[in-house]
């Protein structure tokens, strides 16, 4: 029986196209690509929305070079965005209790009101 690949004379490289596929991920990974596209809804010349689509495919270390770091300050996708989330909302609510304190300590009202307090 002859080898794996059935179709030797593929244009795709037979046998070796798993060799060619890592080759040319691990150029455009290095080199990065951009894919760029605008979609545009018109209904008689008016236009009703406009996508604009881009694509950058590239390696961390090549998006780092090229300046892009946005998943670095996403809370939803860095555990460290998401510890100074909540590093400075925790900050922010202590200033505002001890705001509060403060206020309630000099004898001031309420800024806020309580359930049950008159309008």
């Amino acid at each position: 029986m002859g080898p794996a690949n059935s179709f030797p004379d593929s244009p795709l490289g037979g046998g070796n196209s798993g060799a060619n596929l890592a080759d040319i991920l691990e150029r455009v990974l290095d080199k990065g690509i951009v894919i760029a596209g605008d979609i545009k809804i018109n209904l008689l010349d008016i236009e009703l929305l406009t996508i604009k689509l881009r694509l950058i495919v590239a390696s961390v270390d090549k998006a780092k070079e090229m300046g892009i770091d946005w998943w670095e300050q996403d809370p939803a996708l860095s555990s460290g965005a998401r510890h100074q989330e909540l590093a400075r909302e925790n900050t922010e609510l202590r200033q505002r209790l001890a705001a509060l304190e403060n206020d309630s300590a000099r004898g001031e009202p309420d800024p806020l009101p309580r359930k049950g307090d008159a309008p």
